[in-house]
C-alpha cells in the first residue's frame, strides 16, 4: 500500500535553467538588469508618493502597496535564479522550496486582491466623486489594504499546506526556475486530486470574486465616462484608469493561465515563459506604465530627480 504524507525528497533541483549552460552568463546579466530596474522603478514610486504631498490620496496609497508587492515578488525568486546561473548550484532544500512557494503565492494572491481594491477606488472616484473622500477615508483605505495582505497570507497558507502534505518520492527535479505549485505537484507520487481541487476552488472563489469586482467596477466606470458630455472630462477620467487597467490585463492573463487549470495540462516550456512574465517582467513594467501614463506621478518623479540633482550640485 502506498504511504501517504511521507516526504522522501529532502532536496529539490531547479532544472529550468540547467539546460541552457551556454547562455547562463548572458541570462545572469539579463536577470540582474531586470531585477535592478524593478527595484529602482518601484523604490522611486514609493519615495515619490511618500515625499510628495500632492500624492497623498487613496489612489496613490494603493499604488504604493502595489510597488511594494512588485519589489517583494521578484525578490522571492530572482536571487535564487541568479545564484543558480552564477554557481550552477540548482539545489534548494525542501524547507527552502516550501518557503519560496509560500511567499510567491502570498505575493501573487495579495496583488490579485489589491488590483480589485484599486479598481473599486477608481469606481468610487469616477462614479461617486462627491462622496469619494467620505467613502475612501484613511481608515477605510488602511482596512482595505490590510485585508488584501491578510487574504493573501491565508490563501497562500492553505495552498502551501495542501501542496507539501503530499509525498515526493518519484523525482526531485522541479521543471521550473523556482518552486511553484504546478511543477511541484507534478513531482508527487501520491494523488494530487485534493490539492488540485483546493487550488481550483480557491482560485475559483477568491480569484473570481476579485476579478468580478474589478470587471464590475470598470463596467460602471466605462458607462460613467460615456455619459460625460465634456471630451476633456472623458479623457481625464479614462487617463486615471488606463494605467491600472493595463496592469490588470497583463497580470490576470498570466496568472489565470498558470493556476486555473488541472496539472494534467501542465506544460513546462510554456509555463516557464508565462511565469517569467508575471513573476519577473510585470513587476518591472508596472512602475513604467504608471510613470509614463500618469502625469502626477511623472511630475513627482521629475521633482524628486531635480531636487536630488540640485542637492548634489548645491
Amino acid at each position: 500500500m502506498e504511504a501517504l504524507n511521507i516526504t522522501t525528497a529532502t532536496t529539490f533541483i531547479l532544472v529550468g535553467l540547467s539546460d541552457l549552460p551556454d547562455v547562463r552568463y548572458s541570462l545572469f546579466v539579463l536577470f540582474s538588469v531586470i531585477y535592478l530596474a524593478t527595484l529602482a522603478g518601484n523604490i522611486s514610486i514609493l519615495v515619490a508618493i511618500g515625499t510628495d504631498l500632492r500624492l497623498q490620496n487613496p489612489m496613490y496609497f494603493f499604488l504604493s502597496n502595489l510597488s511594494l508587492l512588485d519589489i517583494l515578488c521578484p525578490t522571492v525568486t530572482v536571487p535564487k535564479i541568479l545564484d543558480a546561473l552564477l554557481t550552477e548550484n540548482n539545489n534548494i532544500s525542501f524547507a527552502g522550496c516550501m518557503i519560496q512557494l509560500y511567499f510567491l503565492i502570498d505575493m501573487v494572491g495579495t496583488e490579485i486582491f489589491l488590483l480589485s481594491v484599486m479598481a473599486y477606488d477608481r469606481y468610487v472616484a469616477i462614479c461617486h466623486p462627491l462622496k469619494y473622500t467620505t467613502i475612501m477615508s484613511k481608515k477605510v483605505c488602511a482596512q482595505l489594504a490590510a485585508g488584501t495582505w491578510i487574504a493573501g497570507f491565508l490563501n497562500s497558507l492553505l495552498h502551501t499546506s495542501f501542496t507539501f502534505m503530499l509525498s515526493f518520492c518519484r523525482s526531485n527535479k522541479v521543471n521550473q526556475y523556482y518552486c511553484d505549485i504546478p511543477p511541484v505537484l507534478a513531482l508527487s507520487c501520491t494523488s494530487t486530486y485534493a490539492s488540485e481541487m483546493v487550488l481550483l476552488i480557491g482560485a475559483g472563489i477568491l480569484g473570481s470574486s476579485a476579478f468580478l469586482i474589478t470587471l464590475f467596477s470598470y463596467i460602471c466606470i466605462l458607462l460613467a465616462i460615456l455619459r460625460m458630455r465634456s471630451p476633456e472630462g472623458r479623457h481625464k477620467a479614462f487617463s486615471t484608469c488606463a494605467s491600472h487597467l493595463t496592469v490588470v490585463c497583463l497580470f490576470y492573463g498570466t496568472t489565470i493561465f498558470t493556476y486555473v487549470r488541472p496539472s494534467s495540462s501542465y506544460s513546462p516550456n510554456q509555463d516557464r515563459i508565462v511565469s517569467m512574465l508575471y513573476g519577473v517582467v510585470t513587476p518591472m513594467l508596472n512602475p513604467m506604465i504608471y510613470s509614463l501614463r500618469n502625469k502626477e506621478v511623472k511630475r513627482a518623479l521629475l521633482r524628486m530627480v531635480s531636487q536630488k540633482i540640485f542637492t548634489l550640485h548645491g
